[in-house]
């Protein structure tokens, strides 16, 4: 498992996720730009969440939308820029993948723009049958 450095804290379980501090960065990022504040508190509420504290402050996120017996989609995962570099994504997927809820998922799935080599290097792939995968994108939806 990937060390935190010093003064760096896991949290995980809804109680010790800061709700506006993951609203204020969703909101800007390239994926979810606009979300309103609620959509964000009910999908995290509907999720497994783990962030990373430091000095008081949520620095880095995550999220899982599982059914716990055989699939979980990753969702929201960011670091604040200012805490990039220190290892704290990596952590966060150690965390996630060596959870004993999810050992025995039969599959992960996520989406990425740019963070492709963070996934590699924790034995993600580009699925290797992408004629058997199908979306439906608003991405309009929170304009």
């Amino acid at each position: 498992m990937t060390m935190l450095p010093d003064g760096y804290r896991l949290v995980s379980g809804l109680a010790e996720i800061d709700v506006a501090a993951a609203h204020a960065y969703l909101t800007r990022s390239y994926w979810s730009e606009g979300i309103p504040f609620e959509t964000v508190e009910r999908a995290l509420a509907n999720s497994f969440c783990v962030a990373i504290v430091h000095g008081g402050a949520q620095v880095a996120f995550a999220r899982l939308v599982t059914d716990r017996a055989t699939f979980a989609y990753l969702a929201d995962v960011y670091v604040l820029e200012a805490h990039r570099g220190k290892g704290l994504s990596h952590a966060i997927m150690d965390f996630l993948q060596s959870h004993p809820d999810f050992q025995g998922l039969r599959r992960w799935a996520l989406f990425t723009r740019d963070a492709q080599g963070l996934y590699a290097a924790h034995g993600w792939q580009e699925y290797p049958y992408p004629d058997r995968m199908m979306t439906r994108d608003d991405p309009d939806v929170y304009r």
